[in-house]
């Protein structure tokens, strides 16, 4: 059952527009001058997708870790009672700027083609110290659209907080019902520790998300034995200070600043083989049965290996509502899997058309200055075009994560620190 939060809930007109304003339509006229050295570098084609072998889904399994549910409540009993998205939303305090607003540099991010529909620039002063990271909607969550009535965009970030633990993680939930101003509040990523007790700070950069029915999937970096961490949107925690620490603290609950703060539920461990694959990029694919997640490990060019595509099924037990579906032993095993030369993906998406027999991968890979969008299949690979040159370098810079919003037909990605979407029917067009 979805969640029903309060919201303010605004007069503003409710319909997506169409296209930006003049001033935004025009964002990236200056960056479509690619140069001839530029296209001299462009990435190779990739090629077909190579099916790998069932022996190959060792590497690619995951352990399921449960925190236990004792632990949950005590902390939530602890911390008041946990909220909802809606009393997060209630209490936006930072807007995004819209295109027209955003800067130069900002918009030499965007795409040259196909370019951006929605643009908007995050708050220059509460991003500040932050990285950008993935992007996931309501759109994932659930197949309306919408969260409790709300349309919702929640957005990664990460940043070094010169500690022993290397880091923290946040979200921000974004109230995207009026398409002309968007706001939002942010949380803070926890672990639970010391049996519910206290928590300690998400210290991985995330570089993948996805919020399917109540959960909140996120994918970590390099470092981090637990290769996926969830997170239940149902059991966000108020805090009670506004200290630079995080957990417990004297006379109450810490987030390094934030009001909010949101416990892991779960996590998953990598297999211990030299192998193993770390699900990087990630995103959901609501045209398999069951739903399913799509993955994409994150291999530099130059390293002389393939990268793997594959993608995990998600449960469709009521008791595990939004989390990978997982055998007796907790072993979450995947469905299928591929090979591409593609390196450097930073976003990945899985879609079939209708009346269309393959699956189209679409790959944003991350390049020297701006980044590449393929569309792969097992039968070959065609790249967006732009300039009089024809580059491949036509896609965002850096190469976000993608996200699809089924309801509208869009794709979200974040570059920078500009947040756009444009049309999935677009993209596949560009890439015919």
């Amino acid at each position: 059952m979805k969640h029903r939060g309060r919201h303010r809930r605004r007069k503003r007109g409710r319909a997506l527009r169409a296209a930006l304003t003049g001033a935004g339509l025009a964002l990236t006229a200056a960056a479509t001058l690619i140069s001839a050295s530029q296209a001299d570098t462009v990435a190779d084609d990739p090629g077909a997708l190579k099916p790998l072998a069932a022996s190959a889904a060792d590497e690619l399994s995951l352990t399921e870790h449960r925190v236990p549910q004792r632990w949950l409540d005590r902390l939530a009993s602890a911390m008041g009672g946990p909220v909802g998205v809606g009393a997060v939303l209630d209490t936006a305090d930072h807007t995004l700027r819209d295109a027209a607003d955003c800067s130069a540099g900002e918009r030499e991010t965007l795409p040259v083609a196909p370019a951006a529909t929605r643009v908007y620039c995050w708050d220059d002063g509460d991003t500040r110290g932050w990285r950008p990271g993935a992007v996931t909607t309501s759109g994932d969550a659930d197949d309306d659209g919408r969260w409790g009535g709300n349309r919702v965009i929640i957005s990664a970030w990460s940043r070094e907080d010169g500690t022993a633990d290397g880091g923290l993680a946040r979200i921000s939930f974004v109230d995207a019902d009026d398409p002309g101003h968007l706001e939002y509040a942010s949380a803070l990523l926890a672990v639970p520790v010391d049996g519910g007790r206290d928590y300690r700070g998400l210290s991985s950069p995330v570089s993948g998300m996805v919020w399917y029915r109540d959960k909140l999937l996120v994918t970590t970096g390099a470092g981090d034995r637990n290769a996926l961490y969830v997170y239940d949107v149902d059991r966000i925690q108020r805090t009670t200070s506004d200290a630079g620490a995080v957990g417990r603290v004297p006379g109450g609950w810490a987030a390094h600043g934030h009001r909010y703060v949101l416990p892991a539920v779960a996590s998953y461990g990598l297999p211990d083989t030299p192998g193993a694959a770390r699900p990087g990029a990630i995103s959901l694919d609501r045209g398999t049965a069951p739903d399913s997640l799509v993955a994409a490990e994150r291999v530099p060019a130059g390293a002389g290996r393939p990268t793997r595509l594959w993608r995990y099924a998600l449960g469709t037990d009521p008791a595990r509502a939004g989390l990978p579906a997982a055998d007796s032993a907790g072993q979450v095993t995947a469905l299928e899997a591929y090979e591409t030369q593609a390196a450097e993906v930073g976003g990945v998406l899985s879609h079939r058309p209708a009346g269309v027999p393959t699956t189209d991968w679409y790959l944003g890979r991350a390049a020297e200055g701006r980044g590449t969008l393929w569309r792969q299949s097992t039968e070959g690979a065609r790249s967006t075009e732009c300039g009089a040159d024809r580059s491949h370098r036509c896609w965002s810079a850096p190469a976000g994560s993608l996200s699809y919003w089924a309801e509208t037909g869009e794709v979200w990605s974040q570059a920078g620190r500009t947040l756009f979407a444009l049309p999935l029917a677009t993209v596949h067009d560009s890439l015919a």
